[in-house]
């Protein structure tokens, strides 16, 4: 019998606690507060890309400067219209991230010391709530992924191509989901600096005869670690693709040009075999 009371406590007592942590809303009077007033832009800061933007009122007006930093500027004109009678309120910012919402009430500076007024705003976890887990990874996710591929290093490159001087070395090969992670180097032997113009990434024909049509088919990188820039002696950089495939009749061609007229150019061909035996995070 006392076993069965405890057996009973016990389903009672967790079925309660679960009921607890249910929770299907959230109110207006739960949302982090910011102080707002006219003189300061607030520039709210968050640790991912930032997808979506809501201002619940015509008082503030709001841009992305940057792709992770919302901000938002007090209308001082329009203030007295959109006050309501909860003195101060401004109404609700909606911020969506890849993974995340969070909300905060905006009010408007009333007799607040001008100490609380804040100019930049972090979005903390305890502020957020999950979004459903997307099917890629999300930024910072692909760069900590990015970062692990850099602190290898690899005696034997996946594939090389050398021109003008210039070496280009694949040095791995790694997929996450449906992305592939392609991990390339490049090596300037010669005094003269290289400025990179563009990269560009192509499915082409391995051999390319005088009466065949050449087909080519450009892919975009989704994301990559460092921008295009300017080196001397070694470039390393992270170019994240979305998963393909192509016959082995293809290859996958990597043209790197330089910002001249007369710039060097240099192609890397990455076969479908290469993204095959690739490792996994």
């Amino acid at each position: 019998m006392n076993k069965i009371l405890f057996v009973s406590l016990f389903l009672l007592f967790t079925g309660i606690g679960l009921h607890a942590q249910e929770k299907a809303s959230t109110y207006r009077d739960e949302l982090p507060v910011i102080l707002m007033d006219s003189s300061t832009s607030l520039h709210i800061i968050s640790p991912e890309p930032i997808r979506y933007v809501d201002i619940s009122t015509h008082a503030v007006v709001g841009d992305l400067p940057e792709t992770n930093v919302l901000r938002l500027k007090l209308v001082p004109d329009s203030v007295q219209g959109e006050l309501t009678t909860d003195a101060g309120s401004l109404g609700i910012v909606t911020v969506i991230g890849e993974s995340y919402i969070a909300q905060y009430r905006l009010r408007c500076f009333q007799g607040t010391a001008e100490s609380s007024i804040v100019a930049s705003f972090n979005i903390l976890p305890s502020h957020t709530r999950p979004l459903d887990s997307p099917i890629d990874p999300t930024t910072p996710q692909l760069r900590r992924h990015a970062l692990s591929m850099l602190a290898q290093r690899k005696v034997t490159p996946v594939r090389k191509a050398e021109n003008y001087g210039i070496r280009a070395e694949l040095g791995g090969v790694y997929t996450v989901g449906d992305l592939v992670l392609l991990d390339i180097t490049y090596r300037n032997t010669t005094n003269l600096s290289y400025d990179i113009d563009e990269m560009r990434f192509k499915i082409e024909d391995r051999k390319i005869t005088k009466a065949t049509n050449v087909q080519s088919i450009e892919i975009k990188p989704i994301w990559q670690l460092y921008p295009n820039a300017l080196f001397k002696k070694n470039y390393r950089n992270i170019y994240v693709l979305k998963k393909t495939t192509f016959p082995a009749n293809k290859v996958l061609n990597v043209e790197l040009s330089e910002k001249q007229i007369s710039g060097r150019t240099i192609t890397l061909k990455i076969r479908y075999k290469d993204i095959l035996n690739a490792d996994t995070f």
